[in-house]
């Protein structure tokens, strides 16, 4: 449609036609009003069900395809450093260059291009996940710029191997959370419907069980391990999404795996005994790998060469670390003695075998294992001609506890748990090696006798240890549902139960330490349930010296305390000689007051509103939730918890009398 543009517009006197469209002419508009009809009756068709399952299916096998590449990937890498390997020949020289250069270009890369895109990326990504989780928005950590570089880096820290000994459960936990944040984004925009932060943390929590349900195939432990370390409060509304989502991406993650699955899951018998000093052996050594982690954390941060390093020259720390991890696990030298050419699945393939190596051994025709055995002879990699089966898996356990918390330090994306569920099946098989070589004839149950299988005190010690280092108890769910031998869960889990008692008591979570260590704001939980710390109460702790407004307060009042304080709302009281709580009002409406009104000061040429009070001209918004000052530690720090708040203020017989955040709660 065209029209003239009115006379006058250019302050002449004769007048303009000048032809304007309206709207761009496109061909066949009535097939394309029809098109337009069809797709909005496709689309409401669709989303009767409600638009939740779809973008739940497409996480879950977005999640899956990417751990699928991502594995398909790493495993190139990895051979391709297992052929220069083997094609530098027997020079010495050249097989130490080969074995140390390639983690290390890896992991200046891994660590380069991650930070070069975003300072977020590097670490496991679950305790600032689960900051976000309690409330608190940490914006730059859910941005699709760190997806990208998390993904790249993550594929070349795995690619390092068994050098750096590093996971990617962490890392796609965080993933998983970005993908739900961005499906969230997009979801708004298809459905037409504002964004609701309900509905975002929804998808965040059903993204986390994605992220474990996709590394290791099992969704129910995945959704379950999701509850344990990410939320101190679930939801029951939200179990749904999490299953429905971790089972969409276990689904096609075992689908797409079929054509290249190379090792099966070892046979295990129903019924192993498991002795009670080797569960508190994992306990011990879980306090030990948590307080030694945390302290080592810390001094790299304190240290002052090392905290220049990791602030201005991260790849340079990584090269350095790397090197010296890669020195170590040279195969011609310690590394024979550590099984240092498996890689991670192929740690666990031989620690999880139902054969007994001590009865191997002595039959075995070369002690010594090939450059490149066959699958059913990858245990020979722990034989060495001058060490026992018992020594080179009691060397493993010693020099990877500390080149574990060493690796935790690195500024790359990588994961933690794998490691730490291989060291534990390390510990398991050395017991069961051990038992079995005292009780050779296996132990006798109800008249009957039962052979020692060293493969089922491995199953359960990777999952007390990993357990207990992060105070979750899915993990035993996590190793039978991923080996497929549930008749193994009742002992299982008891020797989870029993591991996590001495390490929550003494310890905290390796996620909670991280984030104690690098100060987030989270809220951590109460460690202590002794009488008296029922007895402290906000009183005690709150903050007395609250900037308030009254509800007569005019302009100069306004400005007084928006300069005093910087909090993102006031209270209101009903005015200076009555304290009494009416509601609150936020920073951005007394800003917008101030610009509305004129200052008594200003001079009389500005065309602003002279008079005005807080009440007449800002919406206070009343509060529903407020303390006592005898309201117990306690009962405060589960409303936070409980609510995900940020702030509450205190008042006595309707007074305000102070205000407690999370930082007097902390």
């Amino acid at each position: 449609m065209e029209r003239p543009v009115p006379r006058g517009l250019q302050g002449g006197e004769e007048e303009e036609r000048v032809l304007v469209s309206e709207q761009s002419w496109k061909p066949c508009p009535k097939a394309r009003r029809r098109v337009r009809a069809c797709l909005a009756w496709v689309k409401r068709q669709l989303f009767r069900v409600g638009e939740d399952w779809y973008f739940l299916f497409i996480l879950g096998v977005l999640m899956a395809t990417i751990s699928f590449v991502m594995d398909l990937l790493v495993s190139k890498i990895f051979e391709a450093h297992r052929w220069l390997y083997q094609e530098v020949g027997d020079v010495l020289v050249l097989k130490y260059l080969s074995w140390v250069m390639y983690p290390a270009a890896l992991a200046a890369f891994s660590t380069g291009f991650s930070q070069s895109i975003t300072p977020h990326s590097g670490g496991s990504g679950i305790p600032e996940v689960k900051t976000i989780l309690m409330g608190v928005m940490l914006e730059d950590y859910l941005a699709i710029a760190n997806f990208g570089a998390k993904v790249v880096g993550l594929t070349c820290t795995l690619a390092c191997g068994s050098t750096v000994f590093l996971g990617k459960l962490g890392p796609f936990t965080h993933l998983s959370a970005m993908a739900a944040a961005y499906l969230g984004k997009m979801r708004t925009s298809v459905t037409g419907e504002y964004e609701n932060k309900f509905k975002q943390n929804e998808m965040l929590v059903a993204s986390q069980a994605v992220g474990a349900a996709t590394v290791f195939g099992a969704p129910i432990s995945g959704v379950l391990f999701s509850v344990e370390v990410m939320a101190s409060h679930f939801a029951v509304r939200d179990y749904w999404r999490g299953f429905f989502a971790a089972s969409a991406g276990a689904f096609m993650f075992r689908l797409l795996a079929l054509p290249v699955s190379a090792h099966p899951c070892p046979s295990l018998p129903i019924l192993f005994p498991y002795p009670a000093c080797t569960l508190m052996l994992c306990g011990l050594l879980a306090c030990s790998y948590l307080f030694c982690q945390r302290w080592l954390l810390a001094a790299v941060r304190r240290n002052r060469l090392s905290a220049q390093l990791l602030a201005t020259d991260k790849p340079i720390y990584s090269v350095l670390v790397v090197l010296v991890l890669a020195s170590i696990t040279f195969p011609p030298g310690l590394g024979q003695l550590m099984a240092s050419r498996l890689t991670m699945k192929e740690y666990i393939t031989t620690l999880f075998d139902n054969r007994t190596w001590g009865t191997l051994v002595p039959n075995a025709s070369a002690l010594a294992a090939p450059p490149d055995p066959p699958g059913g002879d990858l245990w020979r990699h722990w034989c060495h001609p001058s060490a026992t089966i018992f020594g080179t898996l009691a060397f493993f356990l010693v020099m990877k506890f500390w080149m574990l918390i060493v690796a935790t330090t690195l500024p790359l994306p990588a994961g933690y748990f794998m490691p730490i569920f291989v060291y534990g099946a390390a510990i398991g098989r050395l017991v069961g090696e051990t038992v079995a070589l005292l009780f050779p004839r296996g132990l006798s149950w109800e008249g009957t006798p039962r052979p020692i299988l060293p493969g089922g005190y491995a199953l359960a010690g990777a999952a007390a240890f990993s357990g207990s280092v992060t105070h979750t108890i899915s993990t035993a769910l996590l190793v039978c549902e991923a080996t497929g031998h549930l008749g193994h869960l009742l002992p299982v889990i008891v020797a989870v139960l029993v591991a996590n008692a001495i390490a929550q008591k003494h310890q905290p979570s390796f996620y909670d330490g991280t984030i104690i260590v690098k100060k987030l704001p989270y809220l951590p939980r109460i460690r202590s349930r002794h009488m008296a710390s029922y007895q402290v109460v906000v009183e005690e702790f709150m903050e007395r010296r609250v900037v308030a407004l009254a509800k007569d307060d005019g302009f100069e009042k306004v400005l007084v305390a928006l300069d005093a304080s910087a909090d993102a709302e006031y209270p209101v009281v009903e005015s200076a000689g009555s304290p009494t709580l009416v509601g609150a009002v936020s920073r951005a409406q007394l800003v917008a007051f101030l610009q509305s009104h004129k200052h008594p000061r200003a001079p009389p040429g500005e065309k602003l509103a002279t008079a005005g009070t807080l009440g007449d001209s800002c919406a206070i918004e009343p509060i529903m939730l407020q303390l006592s000052p005898w309201t117990s530690l306690h009962q405060a720090h589960h409303l936070f918890e409980l609510l995900k708040l940020q702030r509450i203020f205190v008042t006595r017989f309707g007074e305000l009398v102070g205000a407690v955040s999370r930082v007097e709660v902390r």
